[in-house]
């Protein structure tokens, strides 16, 4: 809106002249101004920034980093995308799906979550009375429409989609397909990213057979067979719209070793100085399961924040 406002004023001042030649250059310094407030905070994407986040603060999820990195990358380098961008991040509570969420979104955009081009909707939250859903439905459609309509490159998160209801879902379908244009809008720039605990159980009973068979978690992958006809075939139930998300991506359940990683970055981000014993001591205080072997994580690195003033007082 502001970008427009100064065109308005350049526009007006050049008519004040009487020099064409003048006017040409008000005109000319105007688009450059509006193509760079338009712009906005739009950051140049970088591969290898985003690769080295996710290597950075982003642990035991070799498969998601994989996919993400090369999805995320391809479609923001593609001039002429055929379709909006669309990650479905699957797993239990604590594996990571907001977290890492954040790392493309500080990788797209300078303000990173904070962008106004950043949108987020949790089920329960933004939708929770059943009796409303033609009012959310209306509002969902206007929302996306509106705001890809103004910023084409829009990030849409829905969380708890686990927990959305069937009718906001077909809501959101039109914008996700190869659609030339809706209403007169093109979505083929805009990224949606959905975040649920399906398949998190499923997920989780692969890593633990893997685990108990002796193999290495970095051998596991999307293409092994374990991974891809479990969870193919709890996932990718709905065959009629599995063509409209690019990517459905299972995060593992962490182990102590990955605790103790979220410990150690936290620490970075608290100015506590490097302790390697704290961290040992932080990540051994998360519970795990099965009881037997103790091997995930509860809650991931979800508590870390809390747990580590608790041990540094002690």
């Amino acid at each position: 809106m502001k970008a427009h406002y100064f065109v308005i004023v350049l526009l007006l001042v050049s008519n004040i002249t009487s020099s064409s030649g003048f006017l040409d250059m008000f005109v000319a310094a105007a688009s450059v101004v509006y193509k760079y407030l338009e712009r906005d905070d739009l950051l140049p994407f970088d591969s290898k920034r985003l690769e080295e986040d996710l290597k950075e603060n982003f642990f035991g999820q070799h498969i998601a980093s994989n996919v993400i990195l090369r999805a995320v990358s391809t479609f923001m380098t593609d001039s002429k995308p055929n379709k909006p961008l669309v990650l479905s991040l699957h797993g239990t509570s604590g594996t990571g799906k907001n977290h890492v969420t954040k790392i493309i979104t500080r990788n797209v955009y300078e303000k990173g979550e904070d962008s106004k081009h950043v949108h987020t909707y949790i089920a329960m939250h933004h939708f929770p009375h059943k009796e409303k859903l033609d009012l959310y439905n209306a509002q969902l459609k206007q929302w996306i429409h509106g705001n890809v309509s103004s910023f084409p490159r829009s990030m849409f998160i829905f969380d708890e989609m686990d927990k959305m209801h069937p009718q906001l879902i077909d809501a959101i379908k039109p914008f996700l397909d190869y659609n030339t244009r809706v209403d007169g809008v093109s979505f083929h720039q805009a990224i949606f990213i959905f975040l649920s605990n399906t398949g998190g159980s499923i997920i989780a009973e692969v890593a633990l057979d893997f685990w108990r068979r002796g193999k290495i978690r970095e051998e596991l992958w999307m293409n092994s067979k374990e991974m891809e006809i479990k969870i193919s075939q709890n996932i990718f139930n709905d065959k009629n719209n599995e063509h409209l998300v690019d990517h459905y991506i299972p995060l593992l359940p962490l182990e102590l070793k990955h605790v103790r990683q979220c410990v150690m970055v936290e620490m970075i981000h608290l100015n506590i100085t490097n302790d390697d014993d704290l961290a040992d001591k932080v990540a051994k205080d998360m519970p795990y399961y099965p009881d037997k072997e103790n091997i995930f994580a509860v809650k991931g690195c979800k508590s870390v924040r809390q747990k580590l003033p608790q041990h540094i007082d002690s």
